[in-house]
């Protein structure tokens, strides 16, 4: 059986979060599978990119848009629209606003695996509450002509998957597209090796994110202001000045990220994410998490067991939140729940989801894919 070409797209590869996780996993499930995005950052981004095939845009040239992709966003929509259309059999585009334009072939099955609708068009409020005038006012400015072309590239794909209930809801309101939920997987290895951060010891609280304003991290060190007795781990950054009790981390290892998700009491967050991958790293650890009810959080914590909520935001509800939050865990039961995550069932429901849009894509166009018959649909996934 020939297994089908496969190319992925993924916005830009220029920072370390839970999209660029999974773009990885996607790349290296198909091994020598070119990977399309409008900026690639090396020094700021995974180093396992660097074993792939990437092809950058022409933006790419610009060293300033490579190292602050936000300072683009009003040309990264040419970066795939006047791209030149991919030759493969499947194209996965990893996408969270740019990447569901990826232009393709007649022939050629287009998945989006959307992480979420661009924030910066349809939730601004939180995309630009730390955002500067002059960023603010352009948006604006582009925004009616931006969330027309989205639009028109979100309804090119011929099957569109979203990484959480959440995000499927916002798909159906934005698009009016019924997409299927595949929650995205653990790409972090729990067995790797692990190195103790300098000055720190166990029993922490940790919090993990990129400095954005709807992450909420200001908001869990105010309320650790007040908690002096606990400590706070903060991997991202902050722009707030620090109690004793709170400690910001940058540019760590894997391996550093490890022992933090394994020496930490639990892992907490008051963003309301579009899924959230930190809690489940975390949970992959034995460590339990103390999560804001809402978002993807609530398709990733099985409660009791693997976290607890609470019901709002506000640093007084966090503050009790976090005085009462449990001594005692059932440490196997969490990693066993985060195993439900794990990047092979993830490619299995991924393939599953392709062979059936393949179907359904050759049955419509009364032709065949190239030179195999309808039924050999297999895309070849790697067993690890």
């Amino acid at each position: 059986m020939q297994t089908l070409r496969v190319a992925i797209a993924h916005d830009y590869v220029t920072q370390r979060g839970g999209a660029e996780r999974v773009a990885s996993t996607l790349a290296q499930a198909y091994p020598g599978a070119p990977l399309y995005t409008a900026l690639y950052n090396s020094p700021t981004t995974f180093p396992e990119f660097k074993t792939l095939s990437i092809s950058a845009s022409l933006l790419n040239r610009v060293g300033l848009f490579r190292r602050n992709p936000q300072l683009a966003l009003p040309l990264l929509h040419f970066a795939w629209s006047l791209r030149r259309r991919i030759d493969a059999d499947v194209v996965v585009a990893s996408s969270s606003g740019w990447s569901h334009a990826v232009r393709v072939g007649r022939k050629t099955l287009k998945v989006v695996y959307c992480h979420n609708p661009p924030r910066w068009l349809y939730q601004r409020d939180d995309y630009l509450q730390d955002r500067s005038f002059p960023v603010r006012g352009m948006l604006r400015m582009l925004a009616p002509l931006l969330r027309t072309w989205d639009r028109k590239a979100a309804l090119t794909a011929d099957l569109y998957l979203a990484n959480s209930t959440s995000v499927a809801k916002r798909i159906k309101r934005v698009y009016n597209i019924e997409a299927e939920v595949l929650h995205p997987p653990i790409a972090l290895s729990g067995s790797g090796r692990q190195v103790a951060v300098e000055g720190l010891s166990a029993g922490f609280f940790l919090t993990v994110g990129r400095k954005r304003g709807y992450k909420g991290t200001d908001q869990l060190i105010d309320a650790f202001r007040s908690l002096p007795e606990e400590e706070l781990v903060v991997v991202g950054g902050s722009d707030l000045e620090l109690p004793p009790n709170v400690r910001v981390l940058s540019d760590i290892s894997d391996a550093e990220l490890r022992w933090l998700y394994r020496n930490a009491k639990a892992f907490t967050s008051v963003s309301r994410e579009d899924f959230g991958l930190s809690p489940l790293e975390a949970n992959s650890f034995g460590t339990p998490c103390l999560l804001v009810k809402a978002g993807g959080f609530i398709d990733s914590t099985l409660e009791g067991i693997s976290g607890i909520f609470f019901q709002g935001a506000s640093t007084g509800e966090l503050v009790a939140s976090i005085r009462d939050f449990p001594e005692q865990w059932n440490e196997e039961a969490i990693i066993q729940h985060a195993r439900h995550f794990n990047s092979d069932a993830f490619l299995l429901k991924l393939d599953n989801s392709i062979r059936g849009a393949l179907k359904k894509k050759l049955t419509r166009q009364g032709s065949v894919l190239g030179p195999r018959s309808s039924s050999d649909t297999n895309i070849g996934i790697v067993e690890r």
